[in-house]
């Protein structure tokens, strides 16, 4: 069989690859950034399903392709909270902010289009626009998120750029946060420059440490940002409701492309996610889910503190279900993981590397460590037996 060409642009996620390496039960994993289930609000979700399906004979039928009214009415509604000015005709109710990512480097980028990306940068969000082909230009980012000066040097270098990707709330896989004065740079910039904004925000609600700052949504004066939110992180992912907020005729062509590839969401899920916004208290889950994740957070960065070596580092992040460990210069994590780390000390990270466009420059010492999903007594194990794994590995 002959396959179309951008097949071969195609690749498996190495997080989910990463994972086959867990099979033995003795694995702590600080690989995938899932959500806890322990933390789903199971009993809530069940009773909303049960109160759509003996009620809501509708809820089993085709919707709107661009979601339900109510649900759509009740996001806006939650965004304006947030800042930014918008309505239900703003909103694409979509499967998951991964199929946001998918829309819109279609609706965009051609082959060989130019599009900044921060480096690293979220993997799912590369395996998403590889297929369309662009040219990627990486923007290195630092403790205070992107470098709103390499920015300009780049979009000065790549005049005509269509689109910039950026995580501004606790970055995966860094757990950064852009400043406020680099949001308003970056606004100004891509005004100056002409280029989109898509802006990615899954874990803006969980926040330990600080206060919100604004979105670049909230702060678009043209127009010209694309907000992916999602319920993933704080319901749950199984449910696959994410959305986009733009504007109306930004939506309507990302609704053609919608219709073209699964019609819509599915209604059941949007109407019960639309009851649990109804029926229950959806702010008081999201401070529990802060308290609990805040712990593991806490016990991660300290254990990481006591065990590593001098000649390794992490980022610190206020928020989301990440850090981002960097090694030596001369150490490759992928090298170490594979043949230490998971042999010697049953601890399995994500490597750095594949967070980078394979177009560019791809350091190998760096990886990805999440909180998320491990228990509390395993992430104390886990970080001490990778802190004295990799002590002996540097003697």
């Amino acid at each position: 069989m002959t396959y179309a060409t951008r097949m071969q642009l195609m690749k498996p996620s190495a997080i989910r690859e990463t994972q086959a390496l867990e099979d033995d039960p003795e694995v702590v994993s600080f690989c995938g950034g899932y959500p806890d289930p322990q933390y789903f609000p199971q009993k809530a979700l069940a009773e909303a399903y049960q109160i759509v399906a003996s009620s809501e004979p509708l809820a089993l039928q085709y919707a709107s392709s661009q979601g339900d009214l109510r649900l759509r009415e009740q996001i806006a509604d939650r965004m304006r909270k947030d800042g930014v000015e918008c309505n239900e005709r703003n909103i694409l109710v979509l499967q998951g902010a991964q199929q946001g990512l998918d829309l819109v480097a279609r609706l965009l980028i051609d082959a060989g289009d130019v599009l900044l990306t921060e480096t690293p940068t979220f993997l799912g969000a590369l395996l998403a626009f590889n297929p369309c082909e662009p040219a990627y230009a990486g923007v290195p980012i630092d403790e205070d998120g992107l470098i709103v000066e390499e920015l300009e040097a780049a979009l000065k270098a790549n005049l005509g750029a269509k689109m910039l990707y950026v995580m501004p709330d606790f970055q995966n896989p860094t757990g950064v946060t852009l400043t406020l004065e680099r949001r308003k740079r970056i606004i100004e910039l891509a005004n100056q420059y002409d280029v989109v904004i898509l802006e990615d925000s899954p874990y803006r609600d969980i926040r330990y440490t600080g206060t919100n700052l604004p979105t670049l949504k909230q702060l678009d004066t043209e127009g010209r940002v694309i907000f992916l939110g999602s319920f993933s992180k704080t319901l749950a992912p199984g449910l696959r409701i994410g959305w986009a907020v733009a504007e109306p005729e930004i939506i309507q062509q990302l609704l053609q492309l919608k219709q073209a590839a699964d019609t819509q969401t599915s209604t059941i899920n949007m109407r019960v996610v639309s009851t649990y916004l109804e029926r229950f208290d959806i702010d008081q889950h999201i401070a529990h889910l802060r308290t609990m994740y805040g712990r593991k957070r806490d016990l991660m960065l300290t254990g990481l503190q006591q065990h590593l070596p001098s000649e390794a580092s992490f980022s610190r992040a206020e928020g989301g279900l990440f850090t981002w460990l960097q090694l030596p210069l001369h150490m490759d994590s992928d090298e170490f993981l594979k043949q230490h780390l998971i042999q010697q000390g049953k601890v399995a990270y994500v490597p750095g590397v594949h967070f980078f466009p394979a177009t560019g420059e791809r350091p190998r010492n760096f990886a990805r460590i999440s909180f998320s999903c491990a228990s509390e007594q395993s992430i104390v194990q886990g970080v001490a037996r990778m802190g004295e794994v990799l002590r002996n590995y540097l003697r």
